[in-house]
């Protein structure tokens, strides 16, 4: 299991809380993601062997995030 805080620009309410926090649980090995609104990132707990730390950065850009390196 592997964790990786993620900073993301945009998010500034529970929907867009809510909205990141369900597409990446939606992804196959996602075991959690929370998204901490004042810090704007996401910290995202996986199964690296299922998904990608660029596949999680992909969903929450498909979202219309901006994901900060």
């Amino acid at each position: 299991m592997k964790k990786e805080t993620i900073y993301v620009d945009g998010m500034t309410c529970n929907h867009c809380k809510a909205a990141v926090e369900g597409a990446l649980k939606n992804l196959a090995g996602v075991v959690a993601a929370e998204v901490d609104l004042s810090n704007k990132n996401v910290l995202v707990q996986y199964e690296e062997s299922k998904v990608t730390v660029e596949q999680l950065k992909e969903e929450i850009d498909d979202q219309g995030y901006d994901v900060k390196a």
